[in-house]
């Protein structure tokens, strides 16, 4: 007889129930925040599953509301990136799965409050069940403070194979949104699971496998979803129970039932039958182009018309690596021809031109920023490649002509950091940010390099995090650029940081900490030290090569020293800050601010802040900024 009692032993994550109805409820035991932290890994792949809905119903607005990248979004659904869903179609979402503080699982996205919104509504309605309002409000400091505008932390249900599954060959665990008619046995079937191991990954048993629509269900995969897995998976239409008749619809029935309208399951109709391209091989040309490589992508057409090409300079030898970095990427990004982007940008126009080699262009009708690189690119493609978040510059494209790669990122329309922080001065440029506006961005900065630490199973360390690195969008979100100089290092141990030798010393004077210039030793530590230069560039207005210059001992922690020690310190403080906030800011927060910068430029790395621990100290500094 399979009982309870085994499936705990060898089973996943406990199922949530109804849990998620009752906002006001607490505690752990039903997995309410979220899956526990007992896999095997602390990172991983994961897939969720998404009914559309008005609004989000498309690749691009989908991926922006589950925070999965747009590109495997399209490739694991068959479909193309430019994909528009009919209503209640569902689809599958890749996302990274990490744990938050060593204790539940998550994926990771925001969400801005809208007029009308509850966090029942956003975790029910918006997110279908994906997350809950007990998490939303648990992610979120001051989760009282609710406002049209507040841009929420969503933790995504996500988690990984624990070692028992890993041993029978589970892959990947995929948060599954139950709804009406559906059942444990009709999930298991469609997606080719014995029904059994579905009971075990989620600690029902055969006794007690009842699941309610609006949670979800763990469904432990073998290999990666496929489409044709869910194109046939939607039960029967059925209808939540109701007491009154179907054909009664007053103003009053119609605002009870809006709570449930976006997740109650329709009539599908049809089956998507477009695929993805983008599928491409790397031949050599004979005869006197004998050592030029060009990359062909197919097109929709039946015969393969080179529709992307992306054509190599002469070589004598092949390069292999080179040759691998192009059919990689070729997987996860466009591959665009030199001529579709000779036509972005006018040729290349000057009147397209940003700076360095880098040009705006449209590209079907979206603007994006092509950069130039004569230099090898395989490291920061490679890189990209593996990490998403919205904190973190996204490479959608890539070219090569004539022995120069071409790469081609989201737009920012507000540029670098440094061009509003250090030319502010000239007040005809109208470029000036608020003291809520640099918190912000500050804080947008660290949550980007905090996801570069802690949100991967290989740590990322940026090695160059300055201003100019730093890239503003529309919103003045923040998004951490140019990991072209970042180092990977495996996560061996989650309790302790990684030091690591190196004899390269790269990076820009004023932002490299101390252990790195003597020692060389590279940890996450280099990048907090990093960020402690760039705060204090922030809300100063100045270069850290100016502030140094201003100093005679040049030290930067003696700079603060007499901020935080004197009994005059709001006057020095006064003195230091950006003349351009002329007194705009909360002392007490501003003081709090310094604080921060100066134990992220401690000389022994071991006293710095680890980002983690900076993110949720800056949020509350921010949330106190607006109230």
């Amino acid at each position: 007889m399979f009982i309870t009692k085994i499936s705990i032993i060898v089973g996943q994550q406990p199922y949530i129930g109804l849990a998620t109805t009752a906002c006001p409820r607490k505690g752990d035991s039903k997995s309410i925040r979220g899956y526990e932290c007992n896999g095997e890994t602390h990172t991983c792949h994961a897939y969720l599953t998404f009914r559309t809905q008005p609004i989000y119903n498309s690749i691009s607005t989908i991926s922006s509301l589950l925070g999965s990248n747009p590109s495997q979004l399209a490739e694991i659904n068959s479909v193309s990136l430019n994909e528009t869903f009919e209503t209640n179609k569902m689809v599958i979402v890749p996302v990274n799965c990490s744990c938050a503080s060593h204790k539940y699982y998550q994926a990771n996205t925001t969400y801005v409050f809208q007029n009308t919104d509850t966090y029942f509504l956003v975790a029910n309605n918006t997110f279908e069940g994906l997350s809950t309002c007990q998490a939303l409000m648990n992610q979120n400091h001051n989760p009282g403070d609710v406002y049209p505008g507040r841009k929420l932390l969503v933790p995504l249900r996500c988690a990984c194979p624990t070692k028992n599954q890993t041993q029978k060959n589970i892959k990947y665990l995929l948060s599954y949104l139950v709804n009406w008619g559906d059942s444990v046995s009709l999930i298991s079937d469609k997606f080719g699971v014995n029904f059994r191991t579905t009971l075990e990954a989620n600690t029902l048993s055969l006794t007690q496998a009842t699941i309610y629509p609006f949670t979800t269900l763990l469904v432990p995969l073998l290999d990666k979803p496929s489409s044709s897995q869910i194109q046939t998976l939607l039960p029967t239409q059925q209808s939540p129970p109701s007491s009154s008749s179907s054909s009664s619809s007053s103003s009053t029935d119609k605002k009870s039932n809006k709570t449930w309208v976006y997740v109650v399951v329709g009539v599908v109709g049809g089956l998507v039958a477009l695929t993805l391209v983008l599928c491409g091989f790397i031949f050599f040309k004979q005869g006197k182009k004998k050592n030029e490589f060009v990359i062909v992508s197919e097109t929709e057409s039946t015969n393969y018309e080179a529709k992307v090409k992306l054509e190599g300079k002469k070589m004598k030898k092949v390069d292999e690596k080179l040759l691998e970095t192009i059919h990689g990427i070729a997987q996860s990004f466009n591959v665009y021809g030199f001529e579709e982007l000779k036509v972005a940008t006018d040729n290349f126009s000057p009147s397209f031109w940003i700076k360095g080699c880098v040009y705006r262009g449209v590209i079907k009708g979206d603007l994006a920023a092509i950069k130039k690189i004569e230099e090898d690119v395989s490291k920061e493609i490679q890189i990209l490649n593996k990490i998403n978040h919205s904190n973190v510059i996204r490479l959608s494209g890539v070219s090569f002509n004539e022995g120069n790669w071409y790469l081609v990122y989201e737009y920012a329309s507000n540029g670098a950091l440094s061009d509003w922080i250090f030319f502010n001065n000239k007040m005809d440029d109208g470029k000036f940010l608020s003291w809520i506006q640099r918190i912000k961005i500050a804080l947008d900065v660290a949550t980007g390099v905090d996801y570069l630490h802690s949100f991967n199973s290989f740590l990322y360390i940026h090695k160059d995090l300055k201003c100019s690195n730093i890239l503003l969008d529309t919103d003045f979100k923040a998004k951490v650029a140019n990991l072209r100089l970042a180092k990977c290092v495996e996560r061996l141990d989650e309790e302790h940081e990684e030091f690591v030798p190196t004899r390269h010393i790269v990076g820009t004077r004023g932002y490299m900490a101390p252990e790195y210039l003597e020692n060389g030793i590279v940890s996450t530590k280099l990048d907090v030290y990093a960020f402690g230069v760039l705060m204090l560039e922030i809300i100063t207005g100045k270069e850290v090569a100016t502030i140094l210059s201003e100093d005679s001992k040049m030290n930067l922690s003696h700079v603060l020293s007499g901020i935080l020690c004197e009994e005059n310190g709001n006057k020095k403080l006064k003195e230091f800050m950006d003349p351009l906030l002329e007194g705009n800011y909360p002392i007490e927060l501003a003081m709090f601010v310094i604080e921060i910068i100066d134990n992220c430029l401690k000389k022994d790395p071991v006293d710095r802040p680890a980002m983690n621990e900076i993110v949720p100290t800056l949020s509350r500094i921010l949330n106190s900024s607006l109230s």
